[in-house]
């Protein structure tokens, strides 16, 4: 036989398995009862027990409570066939006390565990007192029998759900720890990427910037010193002072970038700044619908109104871009472990995930007449602010911006502008 087969053979048959198939074969050893109807109900009852935890239909609470049914019915007819309360398949009512401590609770268990008792004791019914001597010690034995052997599966079970629980816990609270720990070092490379190249933007923008001045003003004086008759050279003049401002423009924004950030944060009230963005966001975009979801909870904190406005504003502008035009847009606020989580949630035309690593990058953009500054100054606000920044995002379905600011931020030292 290959190896795959037989590991598909060792996954498929359970230790268990075997243990219930060699008690099945014990108690089939031929006796005065020996015939094919004692084997078809214990090839009936084994079957029952070996496929009560495969079969998904007997997976639910009323598969476990049917297949306790069949157990019972067919325990009850090969007791009542080999000799009633006399029969040694007595001993077949331990599997519906055993599945049931491992399945059900205590009470579940003791129900289970009477009703069996119950069903052995009928037997009595059919006895006849005066031929046969009943052995009554024997019979409340063989209960209280039942009786421990069903605690103490239930009691195992319990200890077993018990450390499965603890053991998922373990595993969701190391999962959620590496969640963190990935965030918080996508944040870090984030902001020593934002550090070096901001520093090379200032640089470049303030080398820039003084021979646009000379540009712009030499155009002014060529459009002043042409005749009137020269309209193209004035007219390209023109364009010369336009393409100027445009590019000094860009050198502003780029200065904006990489110039520290002089935070100083106060007590507000957060949904007021998130109302503020959202009407701006409206004017920009009058035929998207823009829907609050704010937690009253949350109490105003301190962090810079007019720098986290404008990240919302950024937030929502570009939400807006990225739906249809008849699309919505939700804000959504809520407290969680001494941080407030602010969401901006739409199902515009989402983020490719190629590009999800990519868009808190600098002059990383996807919009054709886009710089690549605006999440990247997000960013960099939210981390000023002492707080995280995430994104869920799927292609065609929508995209999730998450900001986590501390309710008690720790000290921000304001940095003087150059």
């Amino acid at each position: 036989m290959p190896a795959s087969a037989l590991t598909r053979w060792a996954r498929t048959i359970r230790p268990q398995d075997v243990v219930w198939v060699l008690l099945f074969l014990l108690l089939a050893i031929p006796s005065e009862y020996g015939d094919i109807s004692l084997y078809l109900m214990l090839a009936a009852l084994a079957a029952v027990q070996v496929t009560e935890s495969r079969a998904p239909a007997l997976a639910s609470t009323r598969g476990r409570i049917l297949g306790l049914v069949l157990k019972f019915a067919i325990s009850f007819l090969l007791i009542g066939y080999t000799g009633g309360i006399e029969s040694r398949y007595w001993l077949v009512l331990l599997l519906p006390v055993v599945s049931s401590g491992m399945t059900f609770g205590i009470l579940g268990t003791l129900a289970v565990t009477l009703l069996a008792g119950v069903l052995y004791l009928s037997f009595l019914l059919w006895v006849d007192p005066t031929r046969f001597e009943i052995d009554g010690a024997g019979l409340l034995a063989r209960v209280i029998f039942l009786a421990m052997i069903g605690n103490l599966a239930n009691t195992l079970a319990e200890d077993l759900r018990t450390q499965s629980r603890e053991a998922r816990s373990a595993a969701d609270r190391v999962a959620e720890a590496n969640r963190q720990l990935q965030e918080a070092e996508e944040a870090v490379r984030r902001s020593d990427r934002l550090a070096a190249l901001g520093q090379l933007s200032a640089g470049l923008a303030h080398e820039l910037r003084n021979p646009l001045g000379t540009i712009r003003a030499s155009s002014e004086m060529l459009a002043r010193n042409l005749t009137g008759e020269n309209e193209v050279a004035r007219e390209v003049a023109g364009f010369i002072s336009t393409e100027v401002d445009r590019a000094n423009s860009l050198i502003t924004r780029f200065l904006q970038f990489a110039r520290p950030l002089e935070v100083r944060p106060e007590p507000a009230d957060l949904a007021q700044i998130l109302d503020r963005a959202i009407g701006l966001a409206e004017r920009e975009a009058p035929g998207i619908a823009f829907y609050r979801n704010y937690a009253p909870e949350i109490p105003p904190f301190p962090f810079d109104a007019e720098l986290m406005e404008r990240v919302f504003y950024n937030l929502l502008l570009n939400a807006a871009q990225a739906s249809p035009p008849d699309g919505a847009i939700t804000v959504k606020t809520r407290p969680t472990d001494g941080r407030v989580e602010i969401s901006v949630i739409d199902r515009g035309s989402g983020i490719k995930p190629e590009h999800l690593e990519s868009i808190f990058n600098p002059f990383f953009t996807t919009k054709p007449e886009g710089v690549g500054l605006g999440l990247p100054i997000v960013s960099k606000i939210v981390d000023q602010h002492g707080g995280t920044m995430t994104v869920e995002s799927e292609a065609g379905k929508g995209s999730v911006f998450r900001i986590y600011l501390p309710l008690e931020p720790p000290g921000v030292a304001a940095e003087p502008t150059p």
